[in-house]
């Protein structure tokens, strides 16, 4: 069993460094492995992997979720949210800073992406903070760790693809992750609200003073907000209302992001042919990785190697607390080099016997896999919220990690907690199923 791990290490790794894109990595690996190990069908066994995978009918959402979202990038929608949620925001210690994590929060609601999340709501709120003689700090850091927030608030990718192929409910993921979302866009906004109190200059001066908004403000802040709301009742509220599938509200939410994109004048034919493209373009890259993890997770399983690492990490004897610790030190590491799908779907079949030997429910794993995902997201050199960022600012990778760690730190702390009380994901599942 060493050999076939020492084997599969030095090939996955050697691949990865030569620049071999991912999801062939993934697949070359697990095929020399079968090839090497077992006296099997190749041709045969991968193409009927390549069929049952690719035609998955809880894929079918994961296309629809990603033109949604390729659809109102090219819209108003981040001048409409800035707009709508700046009367709202004056409220709070730290006032227009908060349109940050508001606007995330809710267009993490619609997308499902955490980079579709911190481009549409960035490329209005900075400038605006910025141009209003708000901290650059806080308004970049609160962005990046923001914007994660569209992987963990439902309708999610990640949780699509964890779903798939940890074979849980897509439905309950959704579900157990509208607590933790919002409790931590509120820990975001806590943080806000401390670190402004405890440094005012942050706040330009001009804007320290509660200002109360007109009823003509707050009347156009609603309307400005419609587009939004009416996206997440389209997708949300036909899936939690009975009314449809998760593959089916996301076709609902294409059509409702359509809808939306005409009203505001942004379909023309260029838009749609770059609308077209882009989708196609990020589709492919994921089912190519998709595809690649199946193949690999099958070989493995084919060779023994989960049951070998399980009971490895079963020997060692770690309590399921500290076993979590470790988890979360992997995946930070791994989040140094690796995106959030590849994290996923290269370590899954591995952890996940793992993590169920020791208790855990997959659903609660789902969002603590999440959680980790997010992490990598800001943590350099390849966390793509960083990169989104840096196309924004122009600034340079190593400044914005500096002032998003506040919130990677927010994060770390947030995954103790609901590892040490898990009903925080685990109670709206079980209360809507009971």
């Amino acid at each position: 069993m060493l050999l076939v791990v020492v084997v599969m290490c030095v090939v996955l790794f050697a691949f990865l460094a030569g620049g071999l894109w991912i999801g062939w990595t993934l697949a070359v690996t697990g095929t020399v492995l079968l090839a090497l190990f077992r006296d099997i069908p190749l041709d045969k066994l991968l193409a009927q992997y390549t069929w049952n995978i690719l035609t998955t009918q809880e894929l079918l959402a994961l296309p629809l979720f990603i033109l949604m979202g390729e659809i109102l990038f090219r819209t108003r929608l981040s001048q409409s949210l800035f707009r709508g949620l700046a009367p709202w925001a004056a409220f709070l210690p730290g006032r227009l800073l908060h349109v940050n994590v508001i606007g995330c929060t809710i267009f993490a609601a619609i997308s499902g992406s955490s980079a579709a999340t911190t481009q549409v709501v960035g490329r209005i709120s900075l400038a605006e903070l910025l141009k209003r003689g708000y901290s650059k700090d806080v308004a970049v850091g609160s962005l990046a760790g923001a914007g994660t927030l569209g992987f963990l608030i439902p309708p999610s990718n990640i949780m699509i693809i964890y779903g798939v192929l940890g074979d849980v409910s897509i439905a309950k993921l959704f579900t157990a992750g509208f607590i933790p979302g919002f409790l931590l866009a509120g820990c975001f906004m806590a943080w806000i609200m401390i670190h402004t109190a405890l440094k005012p200059s942050l706040v330009p001066e001009s804007e320290r003073k509660l200002r109360i908004a007109s009823r003509a403000e707050y009347l156009n802040s609603i309307r400005e907000l419609g587009p939004a709301v009416f996206l997440i009742l389209c997708v949300l509220g036909s899936m939690y209302g009975g009314l449809a599938t998760p593959s089916d509200a996301a076709g609902v939410g294409v059509a409702g992001a359509l809808l939306v994109a005409r009203l505001q004048g942004a379909l023309g034919l260029q838009a749609l042919r770059s609308i077209a493209i882009g989708a196609v373009q990020t589709c492919s890259m994921i089912a190519l990785i998709v595809l690649g993890a199946s193949i690999l997770g099958s070989a493995a399983a084919f060779l023994g190697i989960p049951a070998a690492v399980a009971e490895f990490v079963t020997s060692l004897g770690l309590s399921p607390f500290m076993l979590i610790v470790a988890l979360i030190v992997f995946y930070l590491i791994l989040g140094c080099f690796l995106d959030g799908f590849s994290m996923i779907v290269m370590t899954l079949p591995i952890v996940m016997p793992i993590v169920k030997a020791a208790g855990f429910d997959p659903i609660w794993f789902g969002i603590f896999l999440v959680l980790v995902v997010e992490m990598a997201q800001i943590t350099p050199p390849v966390g793509f919220n960083l990169f989104v960022i840096q196309g924004l600012t122009e600034d340079g990778l190593g400044y914005i990690a500096r002032v998003t760690l506040p919130y990677l730190i927010i994060m770390i702390l947030f995954t103790m907690m609901i590892t040490l009380v898990p009903d925080i994901a685990l109670w709206l599942p079980r209360y809507l199923a009971s």
